[in-house]
């Protein structure tokens, strides 16, 4: 389960901002420990929280509960659970790290951040499926990487016919599992030699009326 970090923050900072209106209906894909969820739910929003992970969707479930918020839960990958809704906003921090090994799907605690080796795994399915999910108006606010390629996000996006831009942006040290990989990052040429800092960012993107 992934717990919130300085980009659930970010991503919560951006959904403060959004005008989300009450009763509007918005899903939290990959949820994990609920935060994101249970605070679209405490502006009055209909809140649906998927999730792959059991374990997340059970403290979902239980932080909902202690924040005295209705949220439904749903098991699944990304989207399937829901397949055939549509929603007025949509808030996704999936996993975005770049990981050796090729494109595999990562085993245990790594799957919450490992996405391939461009870190866009579960991004370039977002960007390809999101629209046919969003209403007239509804909204995507989606927090990733500088290292898995915002502009790759942006441009599938419009792409995909939705207005996107880069909302939020913010730099942090590097945790844990980017230290360990920082090496292999630069000979993959997606890190400068002396860069310590990743640049997290907020794509928002809004299907047009």
């Amino acid at each position: 389960m992934y717990a919130p970090q300085e980009d659930t923050e970010l991503l919560a900072g951006a959904l403060s901002e959004e005008p989300v209106q009450p009763g509007a209906d918005v899903l939290d894909v990959g949820t994990g420990s609920g935060a994101l969820a249970v605070a679209a739910a405490r502006r009055g929003s209909r809140v649906t929280a998927v999730d792959v992970s059991w374990r997340a969707l059970c403290a979902t479930r239980m932080n909902a509960f202690r924040a005295g918020v209705p949220v439904r839960i749903r098991h699944g990958n990304l989207f399937a659970p829901v397949r055939g809704r549509s929603f007025d906003l949509i808030l996704a921090n999936p996993p975005y790290v770049p990981a050796p090994g090729g494109r595999g799907l990562p085993r245990g605690a790594a799957r919450a951040w490992d996405a391939g080796a461009d870190g866009r795994l579960v991004l370039d399915r977002i960007c390809r499926e999101v629209p046919e999910l969003l209403r007239p108006g509804g909204v995507l606010l989606l927090v990733q990487s500088g290292l898995s390629g915002p502009e790759l996000t942006l441009g599938r996006l419009r792409t995909a016919g939705l207005k996107a831009a880069v909302t939020r942006r913010r730099r942090i040290a590097f945790g844990p599992v980017l230290q360990d990989r920082a090496h292999w990052l630069r000979e993959r040429g997606l890190l400068p030699p002396a860069e310590n800092e990743e640049e997290l960012v907020v794509v928002r993107a809004e299907q047009p009326v």
